[in-house]
């Protein structure tokens, strides 16, 4: 279970990893965060925005059209 969750369903790049940045900063190191998100691109953004930052990425899915990352904080 994720410590945070930040529902980006409905927005597209680069909203969902700008989201995801700001809501990373509230959380604690190895706290994690759950994200949600409906844009197709997220998958490859969330691979490199963890690869950049050194945060990372847990787990990755699809269900239907939404996509759910899990990135821990480094």
């Amino acid at each position: 279970m994720a410590d945070s969750t930040l529902d980006a369903k409905g927005l597209n790049c680069p909203l969902p990893i700008l989201k995801a940045k700001k809501a990373l900063k509230a959380l604690e190191v190895g706290q994690t965060l759950e994200i949600l998100s409906t844009d197709p691109g997220s998958i490859a953004d969330f691979a490199s925005f963890c690869k950049t930052t050194g945060n990372e990425l847990m787990e990755s899915g699809e269900d239907g059209d939404t996509y759910t990352f899990l990135i821990k904080k480094a």
